[in-house]
């Protein structure tokens, strides 16, 4: 699943490539104004791509603390047949 979050992260940001290119292109707007668009699509794609990293981040404590508690269940598992044929 985490390849999936980066597959879309990484066409979120292509697409916010492409899409303020467009927008360069075709604005009807002075250069001043323009400049303020670029610099608050930009503070929009560091703030998507933080979201991101935490959703990420989250993704990946959760899967370790499973895997931890896996692994655990299966030394208990391991311990518990071990006796048995011992005794």
């Amino acid at each position: 699943m985490a390849q999936d979050n980066g597959s879309n992260l990484g066409w979120f940001v292509a697409g916010a490539v492409v899409g303020a290119v467009a927008a360069l292109l075709y604005a009807p707007q002075s250069g001043q104004d323009t400049r303020k668009y670029i610099g608050k699509s930009a503070l929009e794609g560091r703030d998507a791509l933080g979201e991101s990293g935490k959703e990420l981040m989250e993704r990946g404590k959760e899967l370790y603390e499973r895997g931890k508690r896996i692994s655990e269940d299966a030394g208990d598992l391991f311990d518990r047949g071990k006796k048995l044929v011992q005794g």
